[in-house]
């Protein structure tokens, strides 16, 4: 059986062998017949004729419309059609702001550029285009009879049911929403073609070039592509100038390469693979990310795998997605390398224009932290609940923890947020505090070689935030105080002497302090003399106390 092989490379290729399995599972290809992977787990093959023959064109489009439909304005037009609807059935039917919103967004979306666009090219193709006509010329409003509303809404759903309109409108809102997140100015994303037909735009450009490539003799061509290595004749080359962020425009910019002559090509095999790319990534909420991890093809589609796929509807639901997904994540990473620790590559990316890709690479120290106990508990507890609201902002803390440890900062700056904010607007957020603390500590932990002292200074830690806390009862019983608002002026000026690293200020607080409050009863702990010679103490230390003081020590739980 003659087949044709692809190797993985860098992440945008592996994104685009994970969206071809993707997308030939959908189509319901023959693994191990008309696809499959080498023993060694390091190439994906193709039987070339199976792959000289296949329908690409419709692969492409019905594994977009699995993938990303749920996401798309289209659900959001059908998902207010059957609001409205259900509404009007119930005797319900009231229009304030909700309902009149809900109207507006079917008219306005459904008769955007791209959408009338799209229903230009299909409407010899469906049946009761006039539906839309009628959309055009009358628009949805809430001055309608119910029964006229009723009825417009429930021609429109039925119109917008059919197989051909279903895919034309979610492949609009794909292309101009995720899709051109990877590569433009190509095919159905080259601005002069934005009114033709996308699939027979994505047959010329990707599918058709592909077949004929598998077919063509290559024994007396010259040039060679710049991914695979494989010969390409002067024909068949395509620039990789279409991705975005990985070349700049050839035509125009050829100072780059020798003697001004661009051999940046690829062949239609790599160009169709890379135009896959943005069906490899999982999205998330308003998140693109792809695991690289590498080590062999099953290795990558496990970690990318989109089993597990849920709608995105709701504001509520987007947030706990998107927390399911860095769970998600996580887990995958920690699950396939606790035996065999290895670097791995993981890329973010936006689904807005201006977002760009993110690198984070998780390398050897980093997953010996994240699968420290101390750390692995503090990180899934703040998974359950990772969203805080701070001023008028929702701040994900699990989110910040885990990007802290992936790109090796300190916890200390979110702590400090936490803490600030705690007091600020008197509220209880003792919970993400220690959390992140603990992440913070049990950090220092994993890098430290001195396990024993490392423990001892874990103890004092504990100390520290118990003498706080003592502290925190004496002030509050000397001045009548039931809430702890007495204690907020100071619990600032310490925050911000911590953030700084002003000893001498600090020092003077917590002694004044004492002085008032300390009856001779309360003594300043040890600790603070180990803070006075040691920086890092200092803030380690320092940062507990204050904890304490604020309300965050939780007595005999936290001790044992």
């Amino acid at each position: 059986m003659d087949r044709y092989v692809i190797a993985p490379g860098d992440f945008l290729k592996n994104a685009g062998i994970v969206g071809f399995k993707y997308m030939l599972d959908q189509a319901g290809a023959q693994e191990n017949k008309n696809f499959g992977i080498t023993e060694d787990g390091q190439e994906m093959w193709l039987d070339r004729e199976f792959a000289a023959n296949a329908d690409w064109t419709s692969m492409y489009f019905k594994a977009c419309v699995d993938l990303f439909g749920t996401h798309t304005v289209y659900q959001g037009v059908l998902d207010r059609i059957r609001s409205c609807s259900a509404k009007i059935q119930k005797e319900t039917w009231d229009p304030g702001k909700t309902e009149k919103d809900d109207l507006k967004f079917i008219n306005d979306k459904l008769l955007s550029n791209s959408y009338q666009a799209g229903f230009e090219n299909i409407k010899n193709e469906i049946e009761n285009p006039e539906i839309y006509l009628k959309l055009k010329k009358e628009k949805l409003t809430e001055k309608m009879t119910s029964e006229k509303l009723q009825i417009r809404l429930e021609e429109l759903e039925c119109f917008l049911k059919q197989p051909k309109c279903e895919e034309t409108f979610i492949m609009k809102s794909v292309i101009y929403t995720y899709i051109n997140r990877f590569w433009d100015g190509k095919c159905f994303l080259l601005r002069t073609n934005a009114k033709k037909d996308m699939r027979e735009l994505f047959e010329k450009d990707f599918a058709e070039p592909f077949r004929s490539y598998l077919i063509i003799d290559h024994k007396k061509a010259k040039d060679l592509c710049i991914d695979c290595g494989e010969p390409v004749s002067p024909k068949e080359k395509v620039s990789i100038a279409f991705m975005k962020e990985v070349g700049d425009d050839f035509t125009r910019k050829r100072s780059a390469f020798w003697n001004c002559k661009v051999d940046a090509f690829l062949c239609p095999g790599c160009a169709f693979l890379y135009a896959l790319s943005p069906l490899g990534f999982r999205l998330f909420s308003n998140k693109f990310v792809f695991v690289n991890n590498s080590s062999d093809i099953w290795t990558l589609l496990a970690a990318n795998s989109k089993k597990q796929k849920s709608s995105m509807e709701g504001e509520k639901q987007d947030e706990q997605k998107y927390s399911q997904w860095f769970a998600e994540t996580l887990n995958i990473i920690l699950n396939e390398k606790r035996q065999e620790l290895s670097n791995i590559q993981v890329i973010l990316r936006g689904i807005r224009a201006e977002d760009k890709y993110r690198l984070a690479i998780v390398s050897k120290s980093i997953l010996e932290v994240l699968k420290e106990p101390g750390v692995e508990k503090a990180l899934k507890n703040l998974g359950r609940f990772p969203f805080v609201k701070i001023k008028n902002e929702y701040v994900n803390v699990h989110e910040q923890a885990v990007m802290n440890v992936l790109e090796q900062r300190s916890q200390y700056a979110l702590l400090n947020q936490l803490m600030k904010a705690s007091i600020a607007e008197n509220t209880t957020l003792n919970f993400y505090i220690n959390c992140v603390y603990q992440i913070q500590k049990n950090t220092e932990m994993v890098h430290r070689y001195h396990k024993e002292k490392e423990k001892r200074d874990f103890m004092y830690c504990l100390s520290m935030k118990k003498s706080g806390a003592e502290l925190r009862k004496a002030i509050m019983a000397a001045k009548n105080d039931t809430t702890g608002d007495s204690l907020r002026g100071v619990e600032y000026q310490l925050i911000n002497a911590l953030s700084v690293k002003n000893t001498e200020k600090y020092m003077d607080i917590v002694a004044r302090l004492y002085s008032a409050y300390g009856s001779g009863k309360l003594l300043i702990p040890n600790g603070m003399i180990y803070m006075l010679q040691d920086k890092k103490k200092f803030v380690e230390y320092g940062y507990a106390f204050v904890m304490g003081l604020i309300g965050c020590y939780e007595g005999k739980k936290e001790e044992e």
